[in-house]
């Protein structure tokens, strides 16, 4: 087979993954954003976020950004190596969050702000499944989690739920907001997530070993997600 009949898929394999990635972040986004107008109750990080924000005048996707470069300082001694998922996840985020809270008037209407977060939560889900897909790296605070686990030996569902336990109870305590959007995302996430990782599954990727050593965990996509 000739070289140029081999780049051909190659450069098109690698077309679909940005294109995934960069969709993926930018409704990620788009969903953080549409949970803040909902005005239900957001998910751990964004709880926290929005506290950081109501205490420093900072909008809340310039937190966000600025939470996200502060956590990847901790995976240096964690010896995590962000990717190209990594960076572009804690860039573009906090840009589009502002970007549709901007665009997105508030809502009052209780009938009007329910179904809102229900998108949002499936949006979140469809989002979650492209960008992590796309395998181009882990977002700052799941290679945190993932960092924590292999260096403490922790299972991963005990780290993860140590982590965003202690990012809600801060955020709370510093005005972010908690609700039934809360809940829903809690409940809602890992299931949607999981089906939508099926579906965006990129079919020639190369299979690649977990690097997470812990009971019914076999792969990084796996790892990061509630269940």
């Amino acid at each position: 087979m000739s070289i140029t009949k081999v780049a051909g898929p190659r450069r098109g394999l690698l077309a679909r993954r940005l294109i995934q990635l960069y969709a993926g972040l930018t409704l990620y986004g788009v969903s953080m954003g549409l949970m803040v107008r909902a005005g239900l109750g957001l998910e751990p990080w964004s709880v926290l976020n929005q506290g950081i924000s109501r205490h420093t005048g900072l909008s809340i996707g310039t937190v966000t950004i600025v939470s996200g470069a502060l956590i990847l300082l901790l995976w240096i001694p964690l010896r995590q190596r962000p990717g190209l998922g990594t960076v572009s996840n804690v860039v573009l985020l906090g840009l589009v969050m502002d970007l549709t809270i901007a665009l997105m008037p508030e809502l009052h209407a209780l009938g009007a702000r329910i179904p809102l977060l229900a998108f949002a939560v499936l949006l979140n889900g469809a989002a979650t499944g492209l960008y992590i897909s796309a395998r181009f790296g882990p977002g700052p605070r799941d290679g945190l989690m993932t960092g924590l686990h292999l260096r403490t030996g922790r299972p991963v569902r005990l780290v993860r739920t140590c982590i965003e336990v202690t990012v809600l109870a801060v955020g709370f305590l510093l005005g972010g907001s908690i609700g039934a959007g809360t809940v829903v995302y809690a409940l809602a996430i890992g299931p949607l997530a999981q089906l939508f990782l099926r579906l965006f599954a990129i079919k020639g990727l190369p299979e690649q070993p977990s690097r997470v050593v812990a009971r019914h965990v076999t792969s990084p996509e796996r790892a990061i997600l509630p269940e």
